[in-house]
C-alpha cells in the first residue's frame, strides 16, 4: 500500500456502528449529507501498476456543474438516499467544494490492452438553472486510460474513453500535458453532465484504488443504490464498462 491511510481528512457525521452481515461484508455506517464526507488519504497499490495508476491520473477540468465529491468514508459512511443533492436552484449549488473530492481508480488486462478507469462521484446531475427535465440527485463519470503494458519502462497510451449518459466517445490521440490526459465535466447539450477531452488543465485529486479501500467503504458502494447513476468500477459493473470504452 501507498498510505497507511487510517486517518480521516476532514470531520464527517453519522456516527452510527457497523454490524456484520454475510461474514465479512459490513453495512454502511451511516447514510449522510454529500458534503459531510472528506476524501481519503491517497492509496494505490505498489509496483508498476501502482505507478502506472499515478503517473496517468487525469487532470479534470470542471466547465459546468457540480465539483467532485466524495462518495464514502473508510468507515462505510456514504452519500446516498437522503444524501446527495436535491437538483434545483442553481446547477452548482451546494456542490462548489474544492476540497471534497477523491478520484477512484481500478486497472486490469482485458482484451490485450491494459485499462485504468479513473471515476468521480458528483452530487447531482442538473444540466440547468430550476428544478429540470433530466436533472437528478447523484452522478458518476469516469474515464479510462488504454496501455501497452504496465510493466514497460515507459509506457504508453494507446486509447482514451470517457463517459457520457451510459455510453463512450474513444480516440486514439487524447488531448494531453505529460502523461495526463485533460478531461472535463461539461453539460452534454444542456441534457445531462458527461465527461470529454479539454484545452483547459484541470486538477487531480486524491487516488484511491478500488482494491486497497477499507472493506467497509468498498462494501458500501458495491451495495449503494444511487438512484439513476451506477458506480462505474464495482463488481458487476466494471468489466462490462471496459467492454464499450474499448479501443
Amino acid at each position: 500500500m501507498r498510505s497507511a491511510a487510517l486517518l480521516s481528512v476532514l470531520a464527517f457525521f453519522g456516527m452510527a456502528s457497523a454490524t456484520p452481515l454475510d461474514g465479512d461484508k459490513l453495512q454502511a455506517r451511516a447514510i449522510v449529507p454529500h458534503d459531510s464526507i472528506g476524501p481519503v488519504l491517497p492509496k494505490t497499490q505498489g509496483g508498476k501498476i501502482g505507478d502506472a495508476m499515478e503517473r496517468f491520473q487525469p487532470f479534470l477540468h470542471i466547465a459546468h456543474g457540480c465539483q467532485p465529491y466524495t462518495a464514502s468514508n473508510e468507515k462505510g459512511d456514504i452519500s446516498f438516499g437522503s444524501g446527495g443533492l436535491q437538483d434545483s436552484g442553481n446547477p452548482s449549488a451546494g456542490c462548489r467544494d474544492k476540497n471534497k473530492g477523491q478520484t477512484y481508480v481500478r486497472a486490469a488486462w482485458h482484451k490485450g490492452k491494459f485499462g485504468v478507469m479513473y471515476a468521480w462521484y458528483f452530487p447531482k446531475d442538473q444540466p440547468n438553472a430550476g428544478n429540470v427535465v433530466g436533472g437528478h440527485r447523484h452522478d458518476w463519470e469516469n474515464v479510462v486510460v488504454w496501455l501497452d503494458n504496465p510493466d514497460n519502462v515507459n509506457p504508453r497510451i494507446v486509447g482514451f474513453a470517457a463517459s457520457g449518459h451510459g455510453d463512450y466517445s474513444r480516440t486514439t490521440n487524447p488531448i494531453r500535458e505529460g502523461d495526463k490526459v485533460k478531461v472535463e465535466y461539461f453539460t452534454q447539450l444542456g441534457l445531462n453532465h458527461a465527461l470529454q477531452m479539454s484545452r483547459t488543465k484541470g486538477d487531480t485529486h486524491w487516488l484511491l484504488q478500488w482494491e486497497s479501500m477499507d472493506a467497509r467503504s468498498r462494501n458500501a458502494l458495491q451495495d449503494a443504490n444511487f438512484g439513476k447513476a451506477n458506480v462505474p468500477f464495482k463488481n458487476g459493473n466494471f468489466v462490462n464498462n471496459l467492454d464499450k470504452a474499448f479501443i
